[in-house]
């Protein structure tokens, strides 16, 4: 039986208007409407969301191609992803009103969530918004490419690829804290460059912007390079197989530059430096890897006490501007993780 009483009947959300063209997805290709609100079955939790998240993986997300991680976005059906707020309604007995869950249903302002598919996060710990930073889903992909995909090592050398964005960000300093010896970070403008090293704990920056990566590499690691967290692929994982050394190793985080429809790609070819060099490239899925979540948040909620690690986010506000949101994090627009602020009584 479904539960009943006071509360929203509907909210807003934003939906996939039309699949976008190879060109890319455009403000057109979206849409904010109103829509129902289930009634709670037990069970359920009616949640007024905080903040949404928004990732580079979204963007694979809207084509058509089947993925075999996830499941695409549906034309004129809501998007959805990482969100985290405060619980409105309980019909569960294991979660109470107040509090502060974590779940699959943003871009919306309400969501009628399911109890078993929400996670309970300590708002008291780390403010709301880092739930879905540096100690959610972004801080853990960080984690897991580091220490479980590229076996970091002390003393390793580590470059990281979109270093000021929102894994990059955390990568490079869970590198310094995991024992690296050198951070090096690749990033897109002299700005964000200058952030790695004055900010975010990285011993170097470059801007691929300003010099080829290859060039900027062999300034700032002239002795080669141990780890690559590949977050961009293309150009970027070409240089890093030349920089690597003797038995290094590649964390397959993204590729976003594959989406970039304009100009050549880089040949297959260069993987023989894979051969030539035993090199190791790993993909990874983070959530295949649910078993070091404890291990994680127990160490970065302590660097997070502690002052060791920054978190670093660009908060948009409104649901009305979370396309603009997401196609700016595409481009680049954000500084650490790009997130939408629903509810504007909540601070970041």
């Amino acid at each position: 039986m479904a539960v009943t009483g006071s509360g929203p009947r509907t909210t807003r959300v934003v939906v996939l208007a039309q699949r976008p063209s190879t060109a890319g997805p455009e403000p057109a290709h979206f849409a904010v409407e109103e829509r129902p609100l289930p009634a709670l079955s037990p069970g359920q939790l009616l949640v007024r969301n905080a903040f949404m998240s928004v990732d580079p993986s979204m963007r694979g997300r809207l084509e058509e191609t089947e993925k075999h991680y996830t499941t695409n976005f549906r034309v004129g059906e809501p998007l959805d992803g990482s969100a985290v707020g405060r619980v409105v309604r309980s019909a569960c007995p294991d979660v109470a009103e107040g509090a502060v869950v974590r779940h699959r249903l943003g871009w919306r302002e309400h969501a009628v969530v399911d109890a078993a598919a929400a996670t309970v996060v300590d708002d008291t710990l780390a403010p709301m918004s880092q739930w879905l930073g540096v100690l959610g889903q972004t801080g853990f992909t960080a984690y897991v490419g580091l220490v479980r995909a590229g076996e970091l090592r002390p003393g390793d050398r580590v470059l990281v690829s979109a270093a000021a964005g929102a894994v990059g960000s955390a990568a490079g300093q869970l590198a310094r804290l995991l024992g690296a010896g050198r951070v090096v970070g690749s990033a897109g403008g002299a700005v964000k460059a200058a952030l790695l090293t004055d900010e975010l704990g990285y011993d170097a920056g470059i801007d691929h912007r300003a010099e080829p990566l290859a060039q900027g590499l062999a300034r700032t690691a002239p002795e080669g390079i141990d780890l690559y967290f590949d977050n961009v692929g293309g150009d970027h994982l070409v240089a890093a197989l030349g920089a690597l050394r003797l038995q290094g190793r590649v964390a397959l985080c993204g590729m976003i530059s594959q989406f970039d429809s304009a100009g050549p790609r880089p040949s297959v070819d260069h993987l023989i430096q894979a051969v030539l060099k035993r090199i190791t490239l790993r993909g990874f899925i983070v959530r295949d890897h649910e078993d070091l979540r404890p291990e994680f948040e127990q160490r970065v909620g302590d660097w997070l006490r502690s002052g060791e690690l920054v978190s670093r986010s660009t908060v948009v506000d409104g649901i009305d501007h979370a396309v603009a949101a997401f196609l700016g994090m595409l481009r680049g627009d954000n500084v650490g993780k790009m997130l939408v602020r629903l509810d504007e009584s909540v601070e970041h």
